[in-house]
């Protein structure tokens, strides 16, 4: 099998080598670049972000390290209000790595981009010693464009407003944690990860009174939901019967006395809506593949400020905090 050698970071022939024969052809360019020029963008507020994927395993049941680092870069433009147009990927890749293995991501990376509709114009690749970067870590950035009359801010936040949660919950920590040990679930536990764009595009078609959208990765919903009361001064009420979980994520958390709203999602979001608009943009975001499952689960109300209440299937009230610590590492 081929592998990576430091040679291919060198700057060199072989570094120009598996540009030529691995990254450009992925993307569809005539070399890689370190750097692109745009010449136009739609008009509107300009969106940037920057996230780093250094997930164990690469490859999981759902997915691997290159369709999450498209995904996940693109749904932190779509939650900001921004429509995704172009992406950059960094490569950081350890001697020894499997070539085919590479290949195999750069495919996916290549095939998730085309599907959601942004390009990838520019990217890095840098080659580490042995036992420096566990196979592979992926950097991106990305670029998008929030159309006028588009305003996503927890600022805007009133109470009365209206908690939407896009699907189930859990399925991308389980999935990696599961293939991580060694565990299998009948039927099998996939991840979520998916672009999120179609559904945004949907969504702020049908109203503007989107007041927020969060995606719930690390932290999971719990975390998501804290970080939005703080920032409104609010307190947001949610119901736990509400709330989808899966049967093998729900499984897997008893098993391992972990919560599920604390589980990493990369295919759904937490949208704070006005309350005129709640039901019918639950009902137009299941006209989506990624909002099949929408549902209202809670509202916002003045008191007590900064804090999250989940209203439990048993009939009392809890109060939800940020994670402490992780209970899953390297997840994304």
């Amino acid at each position: 099998m081929e592998l990576i050698h430091l040679g291919h970071g060198s700057g060199g022939r072989m570094m120009h080598q598996l540009i030529r024969d691995y990254m450009a052809p992925a993307f569809e360019m005539k070399s890689l670049n370190d750097s692109a020029v745009v010449d136009t963008l739609p008009p509107g507020r300009i969106a940037l972000t920057t996230d780093s994927y250094v997930i164990s395993p690469i490859f999981f049941p759902g997915g691997d390290i290159g369709m999450l680092s498209v995904c996940g870069t693109v749904n932190d433009l779509c939650v900001s209000g921004a429509r995704p147009l172009y992406l950059t990927a960094g490569f950081i890749i350890e001697e020894g790595f499997p070539l085919p293995h590479l290949k195999k991501i750069l495919e996916s990376m290549s095939s998730k981009a085309r599907e959601i509709g942004v390009s990838v114009i520019a990217g890095d690749t840098k080659v580490v010693e042995r036992g420096k970067a566990d196979g592979l870590f992926i950097n991106t950035a990305g670029i998008g464009v929030i159309e006028e009359g588009v305003d996503i801010s927890p600022l805007n936040i009133r109470p009365g407003d209206k908690v939407i949660l896009s699907g189930p919950i859990g399925r991308h920590g389980i999935s990696v944690m599961a293939e991580r040990n060694g565990i299998s679930f009948d039927p099998p536990v996939l991840s979520d990860v998916c672009g999120l764009n179609g559904l945004v595009d949907r969504m702020l078609k049908f109203t503007k009174k989107v007041r927020v959208m969060r995606d719930p990765t690390r932290g999971g919903a719990a975390t998501t939901l804290k970080e939005l009361a703080n920032e409104s001064d609010l307190c947001i009420t949610v119901s736990e019967k509400m709330i989808q979980v899966p049967p093998g994520v729900r499984g897997a958390c008893e098993l391992l006395g972990l919560d599920p709203l604390y589980i990493a999602n990369e295919g759904a979001l937490i949208a704070v809506v006005d309350q005129a608009e709640a039901e019918g943009l639950v009902h137009e975001m299941r006209k989506d593949g990624a909002g099949e499952h929408a549902a209202i689960i809670g509202e916002v109300t003045a008191s007590p400020r900064k804090t999250v209440l989940l209203k439990t299937d048993i009939g009392g009230i809890r109060i939800i905090d940020m994670l402490l610590g992780d209970q899953l590492p390297r997840i994304c």
